[in-house]
């Protein structure tokens, strides 16, 4: 096991030792010159499976794979929820959706509103809050009072004006407003507030790397002698799916080598769901976000900031199967985005944090966005702060090799997703997931390690653990004050019914000559490859 560096708190111009971990002589050192820095890199819509490094035969991440080959990769990680907000409230609290309020991506309608949809499903979504409470320390604001420099660049969607992330403890915010959709789309000019255009055609992803590259020279802790903390949270991958001409046409050659098949598309309970990696538009945006983290890591390596940075990676939520951009295939893992199978909740989270983590290293540990805010915290040397990050645990123990006490997992998402989720609510303890549906008032039962596809429903045959975990769900719901959908008592099944037979009828038609169509050599969209290429 790596032996660690004590730890320090730094609190404005004055460092105070803290806590008991073993030291080396190379780790004091620089523990002794500068508290570390930290980068939280956060991608939107990016599936377990969409990185080379976790398994994907087709999409191509060198410079994220970067991080995890240099620090630890937690085979088990997860998303707090299946929809970006509510993720992105507990990265911020340190809490479960629940507790923190926000259970829906903000925008979305809820209560009697949804009718308007035109959906005809059985349940009327629970409410939800819409921005994050000021009652909360969030991450950035214990760092803020641990005396780093904070920055923001990026994806927010945690309120409109008045709580946008310079509102919740970051100095900077760079492209960070209401929306969780980059409006403009991926190349400049852009449609966002916080964000000046700048050269016309020039990525988005690229552009917010850029913007943190920057935020490194300009307050390089080595003249300024005040660490930072810097939130790199990119708009990509999220729809709409553009990418260069060059990219696509390298990824739609990769896919007819490998030969393509012949349907891309299953049916799922309410949508198509996409069972193939061939998209090259996608692939394309995803090698965007990939160069884009290559631009930033270089940027600590050319200002010799590399080795007192944390280096933090992660997604928001699985990659979108099914509604959206049909964008990826999650298997092994059944659907993706918007469900809490485990498709719509694996997520990657890697971890390098120089004298602690060792290179390549990997932990089956469960690990959540919720834990991001202690384990922060902990690596960095500044106090915990139980009160706030209720739910999260840190990971420290794990990154050094001990075993950790065995704990539960909530899930609570009482709404209908733009993909394939239905209100539901999931306990995972050990290798045992359990997921509630509110529409059937059910529960199925999986062992994780013999199914992580999630095919076989073991409630049946053991009666008592599926009780067990359903109690052991449900107070904790209630302990967090979880609100509940409600039945509709217009529902109309007959108008359901139809509207799911439209769609196996047509959408999944649509889907194929859309798969077909991007995997065309006369694929050629007529608006300058979604504004890319400038005269």
């Amino acid at each position: 096991m790596k032996v660690l560096p004590t730890k320090m708190k730094f609190n404005s111009s004055l460092l105070l030792f803290s806590g008991a971990a073993l030291l080396s002589a190379s780790s004091c050192q620089q523990a002794d010159k500068q508290p570390p820095n930290v980068l939280f890199i956060i991608a939107d819509d990016l599936g377990y499976f969409d990185l080379s490094f976790t398994g994907s035969p087709f999409y191509e991440t060198p410079h994220t794979d970067r991080i995890a080959r240099e620090g630890i990769s937690f085979t088990h990680g997860y998303a707090t929820s299946p929809v970006s907000s509510p993720s992105r409230a507990s990265l911020m609290t340190g809490q479960f959706a629940p507790r923190h309020g926000i259970t829906q991506w903000i925008g979305s309608r809820s209560g009697e509103a949804w009718r308007d949809l035109g959906r005809h499903n059985q349940l009327i979504p629970a409410d939800y809050d819409r921005h994050l409470s000021f009652d909360h320390v969030t991450l950035a604001e214990a760092m803020q009072e641990a005396g780093y420099k904070t920055f923001f660049s990026g994806k927010w969607h945690l309120g409109s004006e008045g709580s946008w992330p310079t509102d919740h403890g970051f100095d900077i915010n760079v492209g960070g407003w209401d929306s969780g959709s980059p409006i403009g789309g991926y190349f400049d000019p852009y449609e966002n507030p916080n964000l000046d255009n700048r050269n016309p055609g020039e990525n988005l992803s690229w552009r917010l790397a850029d913007e943190t590259a920057e935020f490194f020279r300009k307050y390089n802790p080595q003249q300024t002698g005040q660490p930072f903390f810097a939130y790199l949270s990119f708009y990509a991958v999220h729809g709409p799916l553009q990418t260069t001409q060059e990219k696509w046409q390298r990824y739609r050659d990769k896919a007819e080598e490998a030969g393509l098949a012949e349907y891309g598309y299953e049916m799922g309970q309410y949508l198509p769901i996409r069972m193939v990696q061939d998209n090259p538009v996608y692939a394309g945006l995803v090698e965007a976000m990939d160069d884009a983290v290559g631009h930033v890591l270089q940027a600590l390596d050319d200002l010799g900031l590399n080795e007192n940075t944390i280096v933090i990676f992660t997604s928001d939520q699985g990659g979108v199967s099914s509604g959206d951009g049909f964008a990826t295939s999650n298997l092994p893992f059944r659907q993706g985005k918007g469900s809490t199978l485990e498709g719509g909740l694996r997520v990657p989270i890697f971890i390098k944090a120089p004298g602690i983590t060792q290179q390549n290293t990997f932990s089956d540990v469960p690990a959540t966005g919720a834990d991001l805010y202690p384990t922060i915290l902990d690596l960095a040397g500044v106090e915990l702060r139980p009160n706030e990050h209720k739910d999260g645990v840190s990971l420290l123990p794990a990154i050094q090799g001990a075993k950790m006490p065995d704990r539960p997992l909530f899930w609570h998402y009482p709404h209908y997703s733009n993909q394939e989720g239905s209100p539901s609510s999931v306990v995972r303890h050990g290798d045992w997931k359990l997921i509630h549906f509110y529409e059937t008032d059910s529960q199925v039962l999986y062992n994780l390690r013999t199914d992580i596809s999630e095919e076989r429903d073991l409630s049946a045959m053991y009666p008592a653990k599926a009780e067990s975990l359903t109690t052991l769900l449900f107070d904790y719901l209630e302990e967090a004050g979880a609100r509940y959908p409600q039945r509709d008592p217009l529902y109309d099944a007959a108008a359901e019914r139809a509207r799911l037979q439209d769609i196996e009828r047509n959408r999944m038609r649509q889907l194929e000559e859309q798969r077909l169509l991007f995997l065309s050599p006369d694929f050629d969209p007529d608006n300058n490859w979604w504004g890319s290429q400038v005269d």
